[in-house]
């Protein structure tokens, strides 16, 4: 069941905003959001918080410019999402733009396993670094840390990931998510961790006299990296508060100016036949985004993180090509796997008892292990519920990516699954609303009984519910490209959604697209307009009510406004 739920304005802080020069639309839209004065919508880049109060940023910094200063070499670990790859590339260029001898390494989702484990930690040393700096990652590597300490190699942990009970014995560790953190911005995403640490770096130099006169060495500008940021903050789907927005808005700026974005980014948006200049944030999470993904998701993310660190634009935009077949790949592979799930779905649910497990957990030996994932936020969507989607591993392990959905913390329902269940799980990490999992496969129907119980336990009924906040109708004469520019234009992500309108339309006409995309033409009073429904389930009636989003349709360059529909369903008949 599905429930629009119009957010909650207060007048009075809607004039207020309005009184500050804001136009009555984004006044509304921003005091939906808990925005009360403008000042809040300050994205300069003086807005963000300081690196000062970002606990042992400043230790962070003393290791590395220590290191740097001695001429010794630091390797990145990265993670290979994202998130890891444009954190890897913010920690490549500021540290060669400080003179450091600097490499990175990344592991391979399929051989390695994530995070800095011991068999990475044995790859690490061939190159013979005194420094590992992992981004992204590293928060959970007891063993990696352990070996790299027998080798006499230094560990600085930068990531986002919540922390488990003890941590790991590094020598520095930077986590705005740690008890001890008192950084007000807990929701930075890995890359904006690193830049934070760059930031602290930067001033240790600068106080140590590396960039004084005579000294042949310029001091970088690290707002350079602001896309890159930007990029890994929107695609981690991490929220945006406001430190986040100013770090996604700046990043935005940069793409748009046309050569304030590195050549990866430029390329990436060229491949994916998309204007950087109209860059938006859900170009970062729903274009870009994925086409890094996927070289993670099939192949080997270092392939991403040379796009994103060349500043070669010709190799840059091969790269980019590359990574836009995988992509291609990926849906592909994606799609198949999908309807698979669908049908495994349907045949538990043929054979159930009639009650709602709470959370389901599904496994197929023949899925792709980096495109699971995918698939169960895709069911996630679809039930409303959790998933997990398990694939094949190595040594007769499975490896389940999970998704969630809000009222049901992931990593904290997988925590007490291993209370319940001692051994069952051999490794599991994540945050809320995503979480990875490894466990035997012979394991597997223990663990989806325990998982669908555990959701059953913690899912309330309003949880169970799917509701869909919206900021109320929109008047007949905002149905313009102005309007819709307009809203682009603002910075949307994750805890800071774009805004959704919900009305009540009469259905003029209707078409079936390919892959069952349907095409409406909608009135609303004496103004007509066309919309576009992904994957409907079935035709509507004369009159509906939909949630939509307002877009700009590019055909042949004519450019006209368009709806996007989220959730369609009949309206109510009206009594005579």
């Amino acid at each position: 069941m599905t429930r629009l739920q119009q957010r909650s304005v207060s007048p009075r802080v809607q004039w207020q905003l309005e009184q500050q020069g804001l136009p009555s639309l984004l006044a509304r839209i921003y005091a939906g959001r808990g925005i009360v004065a403008r000042r809040e919508l300050d994205h300069q880049f003086g807005a963000l918080v300081s690196p000062e109060s970002l606990t042992r940023a400043g230790e962070a910094a003393v290791l590395l410019a220590d290191v740097i200063a001695r001429g010794e070499r630091i390797l990145v670990v990265a993670d290979y999402d994202c998130d890891g790859a444009t954190a890897c590339a913010v920690a490549i260029r500021a540290l060669r733009a400080f003179g450091a001898d600097v490499d990175y390494l990344v592991p391979n989702r399929f051989t390695s396993g994530y995070g800095l484990s011991p068999d990475i930690v044995e790859l690490a040393a061939v190159r013979k670094p005194r420094l590992i700096v992992t981004v992204d990652n590293g928060i959970s590597s007891h063993e990696g840390v352990l070996r790299a300490r027998q080798l006499n190699i230094a560990t600085l942990i930068t990531d986002h990931h919540l922390a488990g009970s003890e941590l790991p014995l590094a020598d520095c560790i930077v986590n705005p998510n740690l008890p001890e953190c008192t950084f007000p911005s807990k929701c930075l995403a890995g890359v904006g961790v690193i830049f934070y640490v760059m930031l602290a770096l930067r001033a240790e130099l600068r106080a140590r006299g590396w960039f004084s006169a005579g000294s042949g060495r310029d001091e970088p500008r690290l707002a350079a990296l602001l896309d890159l940021v930007a990029l890994g903050t929107v695609a981690d789907v991490v929220r945006l508060d406001q430190n986040n927005r100013v770090l996604v808005s700046q990043g935005l700026q940069r793409i748009r100016r046309g050569n304030g974005a590195s050549p990866g980014v430029r390329a990436l948006f060229h491949a994916a036949g998309r204007d950087p200049a109209r860059a938006s944030s859900a170009d970062l999470g729903f274009i870009v985004g994925p086409r890094l993904n996927a070289a993670g998701r099939l192949s080997d993310m270092s392939l991403g993180i040379e796009c994103l660190i060349t500043d070669d634009e010709a190799r840059a935009l091969n790269i980019a090509r590359q990574l836009d077949a995988l992509n291609r790949e990926r849906r592909e592979i994606e799609s198949g796997m999908q309807e698979q799930a669908l049908q495994q779905l349907a045949g538990l649910l043929a054979g159930g008892d009639g009650e709602d497990p709470g959370g389901w957990s599904l496994f197929d030996a023949d899925w792709h292990q980096g495109v699971i994932g995918i698939v169960a936020a895709r069911l996630k969507e679809k039930l409303h519920r959790p998933v997990f989607a398990f694939a094949r591993g190595d040594d007769g392990q499975i490896k389940g990516s999970g998704r969630s959905i809000a009222g049901f913390h992931l990593r904290d329902a997988l925590d007490l699954l291993a209370r319940r269940a001692p051994g069952l799980l051999l490794r599991f990490g994540g945050h809320a609303m995503a979480a990875g999992v490894t466990i035997r496969e012979s394991d597997f129907p223990v663990f989806r009984e325990l998982f669908a119980a555990i959701a059953g336990e913690l899912l309330s009924s309003a949880d169970r519910t799917r509701t869909i906040e919206t900021d109320g109708g929109l008047e007949a004469a905002h149905f313009s490209i102005a309007t819709a520019r307009l809203l682009e234009g603002e910075v949307w992500g994750q805890g800071f959604p774009a805004p959704l309108f919900e009305d009540e339309f009469a259905v003029e006409s209707q078409r079936v697209l390919r892959d069952r995309h349907l095409k409406l033409r909608l009135r609303k009073g004496m103004q007509t307009i066309e919309a576009l429904h992904f994957n409907f389930a079935e035709s509507p009636g004369g009159v509906i009510r939909a949630a939509y989003r307002l877009a700009v349709n590019d055909y042949n360059g004519v450019q006209t406004p368009q709806l996007m529909i989220e959730h369609l369903e009949r309206a109510a008949p009206r009594a005579n």
